[in-house]
Parts: structure tokens; C-alpha cells; sequence
């Protein structure tokens, strides 16, 4: 299929969503990356984006001709959406991609013979300038974007270019890790004391869905500038407790006005000095654009459920230290808390329950050698919960309200809830293994006997928790180092394991009552002290995590 449409930028987040869009609409697209893109590529397949359509092309929009092969002269609709939206850059390094590398964009377009419309990316924060903007307040990324609007008119007007410009706001969408992104973050661990800015500082925001198919759509009406942005977006205070609410985390209650802000070190209030103007009173003419998106037949999702989405991506990928995985995942009220859920709810074929220090992370390479649905998630005020609302018991009946008889796997300090719930509930399950539990092995004296066990834990890094638990480094290990860094988790997790001290000798009974078949699965390193009238399977060289470190044998088992 001849190429229509190419769009610069294509590996970005805009970008991406934005051939995807084109794509499902049936256009040909060019798609411009300065790599291979493969990274494209493999999203969209990710995502079930028919690419029949699809050209990869090589370009670097830096470069007068952007590099580009002959040809594409079936291009009519040309979109930018290249740029650098990073703070701390140099003058020069925005000018030469956000500034130099639009200009480049436009005079390639303007040699198009059926060029129907060139559509540029720009900022909600541009306003008209005289001359060049303050690099030195604004900051470089700000004020390149200023002066990039301001130029890319002024050659479009001068070789007569037919020219649409839309100004997103915050774009929500997986992989977005910057500005508003850094307030959830500090939110999420437990580090946002106050809110930045005033009470009625608007940050607004615009889901990345909704942006694709808006520019998707430009061409096909007229020229103009079109802020795109929701104007339902809470007020910043309002949002942060939206998002707190959903995460399980305490809202914080009080403001910094921006002027203090600025006063104030950096060091302090670990605000970067370019976002500062960012957090504003200003509101902005959206008329044009919600006209264009009615005749279109848009409509945007609720912000609330973007927000929350967005919230849940940005965990999922530990703001921004590791990928997106597959879904689903995010935050789902069980018994009152904020709870961690990947996986089927409705229908699991097995429900995984991870033990200390860990959170469901650690049965991802298990999981993913089961047939059928599989149902995880984080237990109550453990890896990325909430904390508990109720007994564990309480959460685990309703966190299983899907039909069907799953097999119910526990490892370590969840044996409890899992046997517990068995026992009240043989009905609802098939069958229960039991990993590695603790109330059968030697009592574990790690952290307890190293005071202030709940400080040694937050500071631990990932080699550090790797080599404590004897286990090799992981995905599943980083997000249990992550988890712990959070405000009162290490606290909980030393608790939990006194707690789990207490009840060995109920366990022991209760184990002997259970009416469902059971299995229990122990490391050869890691044997049981007690004897038990159950089936056992001994996992040679395994210690106390083999769903870590043999996961093969695990899901054998299973």
C-alpha cells in the first residue's frame, strides 16, 4: 500500500498512537524513526494494530532533507510529533530537535505536490513572544517550544503551507514518565508532604488515545491552532487526591505556593526548577477544538478513569525503571484496600499468593508457564498495596468472588490466609499448594534479630535484597526493593513476619483439618522440621523462594 501519511516521531508516545490510529483507519503510513523500529513495530503487534499499511522509514528530523530516501510523493498529510520533552537540557539540544529539526519538517513538507495538510505538535504552555523567549526562565525545553510555534507560523505563512497545530496538555499514556508523572511518583512512595503550587493550579491533562484520533482527523478540516486538553481535569490539589484514593496511599493536605518554590533548594523540595512554570491558574480556549472533535464524533474518556489508568501504568513500569508488562494489571478495591491485581479475576484457573518480602511480581516467570487464566496480586499493605482494611482472610474471600474452582498456591508467610480460606471454603477451590511454609520450617531469624530490622529493610537495594534472600537479581527482586522503599512498608513487612511467628502451632492444626486436596513444595536447602500426613515435593537445590529461582519445576507442579 502506497504511503498517504508519515509521521515523525513515530517510536514516541504521540507517535506511536498516532500510526496506530492511522493504521486502524486504513490509511498508509510512513512511519519515521531515527532506529530501526523495531520497538514500533512490536508495540503495535502488542496491541492488535493491523500493519499491512506500515512503512518503516529511517529519518533524523535534526538534518536539513531529515535523511529521508527518495519517493513518498503520495504523502498528503505530514504530522510532527517529534520533539524532546525532557528538563535539564541545554539551549542548544532543544533548539536543535524542537525548534531547527520543526523547521526541517515543514520545508520537507512544503515539496510534497499533494500535500493536503501539514499538522505540527506543539505545547499548551506556547504563547505568542517577540523575539526569542527567556531561555533562563522558561528553561531550555519551555522555551523552545515557545519560539518552535512562534517560527513554525511564520514559515508555514511564508511558503504559503497549509498548517494545523495542536497544543495537547500532559498526555497520559503508557511510557509517559515526565512532569506530572514525578508528583505521582513521590505520591505512590510516600514523599509528597504537600501538594506544589496553589490551591487552584491547573495541570491539565488529555488521554493519549483521545489526542491520536484527534490529529488523526485534522486534515480533514480546517487550518488553525486547536488546544487539546480536558477541561474536566481536576485542579491539582483535587487530582493528587484522586490518585491518592485509588492507590491507597494518604493524600497530602496542604499546598506550597509556587513563589515559595522558587525560593527554596532544590535539594529540599526535589522539584525540578523547569516544571515550576508549569503550575498555574491559566486556563485555555478550548472552543475550537471541542468543535472539531464533535463534527469528528470524538469524544474523550471520563479523566478520572484516564487518570487512574495512567496511575496504574506508571506502576506497572516503577515510573519508568522497567517496561510495561502485559496486562491486566492495576489497583481494584478487595475488602476496602487498594489492592495490586494482575491477571483474571473472574475465572482464574490458579490464584498465586507471594510471600515476605516479596509482592506478586516474584510469580511472573511461574505465571507465565501455566495454561489457563492466572489471578495475582499483592497482599494487603504488602508490595504495592494499600494498606490492610480488615484480616487477610476478609480480603482473600473477596478478591475470589469470579466462579469456577481455581487451584490456590501460597508461598511462605500467605500459607496462612490461603489455609485459612481453604478451610472455610472448600467448595471454592479445587486444590492448595502450599510453598515453602513457614509455619512447617525452622523459624526464619532474618530481619528480626537485626535492629531496626524496618530501617535495614527500606535501604536495601535490589543486589542487597538478592543476596539477603539467596536468590539471584530480578525484575521480581527490584519491585520487592521498590516496594520496600515506600513509607511504612518495612514496617509492615517486620511486623507481618513476628506476626506470622505467632500462629505456627494454629497453622499446624488447621493443616491436619483441611477438606481439599493439598501439596506442599519446599527447597532441598529449605526442608520442613515438621512431619506432615500430606503429599510433598522436594525441589532439589531450591531454597526458600523456588518460584524465584526454579521456576520450571514450580509450575510442574502446578
Amino acid at each position: 500500500m502506497e504511503s498517504d501519511s508519515i509521521v515523525f516521531g513515530a517510536s514516541g508516545l504521540i507517535g506511536r498512537y498516532l500510526v496506530a490510529e492511522l493504521l486502524r483507519r486504513g490509511h498508509g503510513v510512513a512511519a519515521a524513526v531515527r532506529g530501526d523500529g523495531a520497538g514500533l513495530t512490536a508495540w503495535l503487534a502488542g496491541q492488535d494494530v493491523p500493519v499491512d499499511g506500515l512503512a518503516v522509514v529511517r529519518a533524523d528530523i535534526t538534518e536539513p532533507g531529515l535523511g529521508l530516501p527518495g519517493g513518498l510523493k503520495e504523502i498528503r498529510d505530514v504530522y510532527n510529533c517529534a520533539g524532546r520533552y525532557a528538563f535539564g537540557m541545554s539551549a542548544e539540544e532543544a533548539r536543535a530537535t524542537n525548534v531547527t529539526g520543526a523547521l526541517h519538517v515543514l520545508d520537507w513538507a512544503a515539496n510534497r505536490p499533494r500535500l493536503r495538510r501539514m499538522v505540527h505538535v506543539s505545547g499548551y504552555r506556547v504563547s505568542s513572544v517577540d523575539g526569542l523567549p527567556d531561555y533562563r526562565r522558561l528553561g531550555a525545553y519551555e522555551a523552545s517550544k515557545v519560539e518552535a510555534d512562534a517560527a513554525v507560523r511564520a514559515r508555514a505563512r511564508e511558503l504559503g503551507l497549509p498548517l494545523s497545530i495542536a497544543n495537547p496538555a500532559t498526555v497520559l499514556g503508557p511510557g509517559q514518565f515526565v512532569g506530572l508523572a514525578s508528583v505521582v511518583a513521590d505520591l505512590w512512595r510516600g514523599r509528597l508532604p504537600a501538594v506544589p503550587g496553589g490551591r487552584e493550579v491547573f495541570v491539565p491533562v488529555v488521554d493519549a488515545g483521545y489526542l491520536a484520533a484527534f490529529l488523526a482527523r485534522m486534515p480533514e478540516f480546517e487550518e488553525g491552532a486547536y488546544w487539546v486538553l480536558d477541561d474536566g481535569t481536576p485542579v491539582l490539589p483535587e487530582l493528587v487526591g484522586l490518585l491518592a484514593g485509588h492507590l491507597g496511599v494518604r493524600a497530602p493536605r496542604r499546598t506550597v505556593p509556587v513563589g515559595l518554590l522558587r525560593r527554596l533548594p532544590r535539594a529540599l523540595t526535589g522539584a525540578d526548577p523547569e516544571t515550576l512554570s508549569f503550575l498555574s491558574t491559566d486556563r485555555y480556549d478550548t472552543a475550537p477544538a471541542g468543535a472539531l472533535a464533535e463534527r469528528a464524533g470524538l469524544r474523550p474518556p471520563p479523566v478520572e478513569q484516564a487518570l487512574r489508568t495512567w496511575a496504574d501504568d506508571l506502576v506497572a513500569a516503577r515510573f519508568g525503571a522497567t517496561g510495561t508488562p502485559r496486562g491486566p494489571y492495576g489497583y481494584q478495591r478487595v475488602a476496602g484496600t487498594a489492592t495490586w491485581v494482575t491477571g483474571e479475576r473472574e475465572r482464574p484457573s490458579h490464584v498465586l499468593l507471594h510471600g515476605l518480602p516479596l509482592d506478586s511480581e516474584a510469580w511472573r516467570e511461574v505465571s507465565d508457564r501455566l495454561d489457563g487464566p492466572v489471578l495475582a496480586a499483592d497482599l494487603p499493605g504488602l508490595g504495592r498495596s494499600g494498606p490492610a482494611r480488615g484480616p487477610a482472610e476478609d480480603w482473600l474471600t473477596d478478591l475470589l468472588t469470579g466462579s469456577g474452582r481455581p487451584v490456590l498456591v501460597a508461598h511462605s508467610l500467605a500459607c496462612a490466609p490461603a489455609l485459612r480460606y481453604a478451610a472455610a471454603h472448600p467448595d471454592r477451590v479445587s486444590r492448595l499448594v502450599l510453598i515453602a511454609p513457614a509455619f512447617l520450617q525452622a523459624p526464619s531469624p532474618w530481619p528480626l534479630r537485626t535492629p531496626p530490622a524496618a530501617l535495614l529493610l527500606r535501604r536495601m537495594s535490589a543486589a542487597r535484597l538478592a543476596g539477603a534472600l539467596g536468590v539471584p537479581e530480578s525484575p521480581a527482586i527490584a519491585s520487592a526493593a521498590a516496594a520496600l522503599a515506600r513509607r511504612g512498608q518495612a514496617r509492615r513487612v517486620v511486623a507481618a513476619l513476628r506476626g506470622a511467628h505467632a500462629v505456627r502451632d494454629e497453622l499446624r492444626k488447621l493443616l491436619d483439618q483441611v477438606r481439599v486436596p493439598v501439596e506442599i513444595v519446599a527447597g532441598s536447602a529449605d526442608p520442613l522440621t515438621v512431619a506432615v500426613d500430606r503429599p510433598v515435593t522436594t525441589i532439589a537445590g531450591a531454597g526458600h523462594y523456588p518460584q524465584l529461582t526454579h521456576p520450571d519445576q514450580v509450575a510442574a507442579v502446578l
